[in-house]
């Protein structure tokens, strides 16, 4: 497979969805005009099922359902009893008689508020025969839903399934209630287009977006020429970055191929601020833990830049790296310390203290560390375990780091075969649950307590 190949199938982005979030009953989206029921059938032709391996779980699962015989599902039993007193009830008058109630003592039923995990993956040529058809070059990418479990195996579920248009790029989960409520379930999705379209997990059968920001206004063809017209304060090229402020829940920073860096109010879908501090493509951005107001960008200008979003006009502070960013993370354990990753296979890691005055002085770095032997296209720290940072890399593997005294040292190394790792995620109600998506359109979940050192070095942080 070629790399261009791999670039159009990979899953390109992960965010895991918190316990809880999830409304234990989605809503049905209401009935669509026949616009936008025909904006969709002309964009998705015939669907057809998509296999998802983790590990060789999923092929257990289709075993276990071949096992139930589904096709005779609609064939009834005649002799079936409406109320019966054997292992097989629906109901049992308490919990000491149910058979397949563990605790005994905890009425709680189960509830769809397991931590669950939501990808995207880029639809190529060959995979769309297995999910739709292409038509006039259009792809549709498929967003996904996962339950996982612990308990024995890992297991990749399929609970929810939307398709979208445009190519998928990034994705930032936030609970702004946007549909009122306290706390909402959205997905904010950045893609090709420069709109940035945000989803209700809530709702299923869904073909719109309930907020776009930004986007394109007008487009109008004259011959072989073509103009656009975007939408005011919006982007003019691809969004390559989200992040959700967690502290100022309506708030959502993006990064875009047009150079520029803009932080959004989801609620009144405005850009509140623009920032053009850099002079090539915008990679990344994030939010700090500790100091919501500041801001981490990086580009392919071979440079990161920390600014407050109190004083946007303000140049911020900058940091040049040797080559283009893939991607940037700021310590959750620590106000001062992020980690940049590069497509040259290093990983820089800064200490804000080190700025000066001069926002224009060369800034070192804590430690330079020579990761992977390509680029390091996502990082991602443990929220539970202090200086535990994962990498993963277009050389196929997934390291996990302690980076203790900034003496960074690997103390896990993982080939999960799914080709060329685009996205990785620690999760952060399991926070030893690594998410992976990589080249072969196949999503694997690790739980690093598996290995040995890590249990060892790590076990007293679950």
């Amino acid at each position: 497979m070629t790399a261009n190949k791999e670039r159009r199938t990979m899953i390109s982005a992960i965010s895991w969805i918190p316990k809880g979030a999830s409304k234990s009953e989605p809503f049905v989206a209401d009935p669509h005009s026949q616009k936008d029921i025909q904006e969709f059938i002309n964009v998705v032709d015939e669907p057809t099922t998509l296999t998802v391996a983790n590990d060789a779980v999923c092929d257990d699962v289709t075993l276990a359902l071949k096992d139930l015989h589904m096709e005779h599902y609609d064939d009834e039993d005649e002799e079936l009893e409406l109320f019966s007193s054997g292992t097989g009830d629906l109901y049992y008058p308490s919990n000491d008689v149910d058979p397949y109630l563990k605790d005994k003592n905890n009425s709680k039923t189960w509830s769809f508020t397991q931590p669950i995990l939501s990808l995207f993956v880029r639809g190529a040529r060959r995979l769309m025969r297995r999910i739709v058809t292409m038509r006039r070059g259009r792809i549709v990418s498929v967003f996904l839903r996962f339950g996982y479990s612990r308990t024995e195996k890992q297991t990749c579920i399929v609970i929810m399934r939307s398709k979208f248009r445009h190519l998928p790029l990034c994705t930032a989960w936030l609970d702004c209630p946007l549909r009122g409520g306290e706390r909402g379930n959205f997905l904010a999705v950045g893609s090709m287009e420069p709109s940035i379209e945000i989803w209700n997990l809530d709702v299923v059968e869904e073909v719109k977006p309930c907020v776009v920001l930004g986007g394109i206004d007008e487009e109008k063809r004259k011959g072989k020429m073509k103009s656009i017209k975007y939408k005011d304060d919006g982007h003019t090229d691809s969004v390559l970055g989200l992040a959700w402020n967690k502290e100022y829940r309506n708030i959502l920073a993006s990064a875009s191929a047009d150079k520029r860096v803009k932080i959004w109010d989801v609620v009144t879908g405005k850009c509140e601020i623009t920032m053009e501090h850099h002079s090539d493509k915008v990679q990344a951005v994030a939010w700090n833990h500790h100091a919501p107001q500041v801001l981490l960008s990086g580009s392919f200008d071979h440079t990161v830049v920390v600014k407050d979003g109190r004083m946007p006009s303000h140049s911020g502070y900058k940091w040049s790296v040797t080559a283009d960013v893939e991607s940037l993370a700021w310590d959750p354990h620590s106000e001062h310390s992020f980690v940049v990753s590069l497509e040259d296979g290093i990983v820089k890691c800064f200490d804000v203290r080190t700025i000066k005055s001069d926002s224009t002085s060369e800034l070192s770095s804590t430690f330079t560390l020579h990761a992977h032997d390509e680029a390091v296209t996502s990082v991602s720290y443990n929220l539970s375990a202090p200086n535990l940072l994962a990498t993963g890399s277009l050389d196929k593997t997934v390291k996990l780091w302690d980076l203790s005294n900034n003496q960074p040292s690997c103390v896990a190394s993982y080939f999960p075969k799914i080709g060329a790792i685009y996205s990785i995620s620690f999760s952060e109600d399991n926070p030893f649950l690594l998410a992976i998506g990589g080249s072969k359109k196949k999503l694997r979940v690790w739980d690093t307590l598996s290995d040995s050192g890590i249990s060892q070095r790590y076990g007293n942080y679950k």
